[in-house]
């Protein structure tokens, strides 16, 4: 993707271990950024170009905290409503993804399905902030380790789409 910047998700360096809450914000973070400069741009192919980067960074994200963070949290927390709304939530999430990927960027709902899946993206994060984020930092859970293991798994994913 020609839009990646240093500050994405897939271009950090590897060399400082991160806790694994600190490794979600930061990809919070980098996504916000990404959907700032869709709002910005007003080439077709620049926009296209973000969406794609927006949809792979989004995709990679969900996948590894669905496979570590979440079942760690849900455990830790014994949790039967947090996680589960989480994963209904990326659920929706990567439909609005798939839309976006079959969509040319010239559709008339091309722009509508970028700014809902902002928005979307935005209410998720929120809740995660705000509720699961604190939640599981007041566990025994390893974020270290678990940031490790979430790292590893991104290298992997982003290998297997770039």
């Amino acid at each position: 993707m020609s839009t990646t910047k240093s500050s994405t998700p897939n271009t950090r360096s590897k060399s400082k271990p991160r806790d694994a809450i600190a490794m979600l914000r930061a990809d919070h973070k980098a996504v916000d950024a990404l959907f700032e400069q869709y709002k910005k741009t007003r080439l077709a192919a620049k926009k296209s170009a973000l969406a794609a980067q927006i949809c792979l960074e989004l995709t990679v994200h969900a996948q590894a905290e669905e496979e570590i963070f979440y079942p760690a949290v849900k455990a830790a927390l014994k949790d039967k409503a947090l996680i589960p709304e989480a994963v209904v939530e990326q659920a929706t999430m990567k439909a609005l993804i798939e839309q976006i990927r079959n969509a040319a960027p010239g559709d008339e709902e091309f722009e509508a399905r970028v700014m809902v899946l902002c928005e979307y993206v935005k209410h998720h994060v929120k809740e995660e902030h705000t509720e699961m984020f604190p939640k599981a930092k007041a566990t025994k859970l390893d974020m270290l380790a678990l940031g490790a293991r979430l790292s590893a798994r991104k290298e992997e994913l982003l290998a297997q789409h770039g």
